[in-house]
């Protein structure tokens, strides 16, 4: 079962800190909200209707124009972050290798999201949605992220992203960005999930862990290979021209979900689980798509 010592916290605060690198002098306009009031940065004026409040007058410009204008400025609203880890079968398969890289992964990003004050949430789901850990903020409730991520989750099953991802849209009226972190191996694919949550103003980040014994299997002989998923079974004999169309079509699947997610302006990663997860967490937030 994975755990969180106080060596990963420092190396969590240690990627925080690079993160706010990362991101001075961004405009991160797609966190701001228009409204009347003292707030973060002036934005525009518009004409003083009668009952505006009398504070945010520009008394200058009525100097020099005779005119009543009203400052308006932008606001900061608090973003929701919701990470959503696949815990099927197949994320879970080899010893959770995948699973625990996707939680350490989560657990990384959760807390530069809450350290930068944004609300924060994290979801189980496989072929539904299942432990949802609440909403929560500040740098001082990474505790309770930690301790739902050292949970062992929902039992392992298939994945479905049309059932999961619409019980996660339904429970969910506050829009925000919805990470998800899988494999993707759903027969009946992740489009229609995922479209359904852009439809509803959701913004998607999709995170695909894969073991390299995946991609690049190096077996050869007669074996009967089971489907982690469904629990299937084939009797296959491997050779080299059978391995060398698998290799193909893997990824022939891996960049269809790329070439999905540039279609849709979606962010998209693909990673390994020998890369070092602080690796992938700069390598994301240097991508941009990952706003925190």
């Amino acid at each position: 079962m994975i755990t969180f010592d106080s060596a990963f916290l420092k190396k969590l605060e240690y990627l925080y800190l690079v993160s706010k690198k990362i991101f001075r002098g961004q405009v991160r306009s797609e966190r701001k909200t228009r409204s009347i009031g003292a707030s973060v940065e002036f934005a525009d004026y518009r004409n003083y209707i009668h009952g505006d409040d009398l504070r945010y007058i520009d008394w200058n410009a009525y100097g020099r124009m005779n005119r009543l204008f009203i400052k308006l400025f932008e606001e900061e609203e608090d973003l929701h972050i919701y990470f959503l880890i696949d815990v099927s079968r197949s994320m879970q398969w080899d010893g959770s290798i995948k699973l625990d890289y996707a939680k350490r992964t989560a657990a990384a990003l959760a807390y530069i999201g809450l350290a930068n004050l944004d609300r924060v949430d994290l979801f189980y789901f496989s072929g539904q949605l299942h432990e949802q850990m609440g909403t929560t903020r500040g740098k001082a409730q990474i505790r309770k992220v930690f301790k739902f991520l050292e949970k062992e989750g929902a039992p392992p099953a298939e994945t479905n992203f049309r059932v999961s991802l619409k019980n996660f849209v339904h429970q969910n009226k506050r829009r925000g960005l919805a990470v998800v972190l899988s494999d993707f191996f759903d027969p009946q694919g992740c489009q229609e999930g995922v479209r359904y949550l852009q439809y509803h103003k959701f913004e998607v980040y999709l995170l695909q862990v894969l073991n390299r014994s995946e991609a690049e299997p190096d077996f050869l002989g007669d074996f009967r290979l089971m489907d982690v998923e469904s629990g299937r079974g084939r009797e296959v004999t491997v050779n080299e021209q059978l391995l060398a169309r698998y290799r193909t079509t893997f990824q022939a699947f891996c960049d269809q979900l790329d070439e999905f997610a540039t279609d849709r302006q979606i962010g998209y990663l693909r990673t390994f689980t020998e890369v070092p997860f602080d690796e992938l967490v700069l390598k994301i937030l240097r991508q941009g798509k990952f706003v925190a």
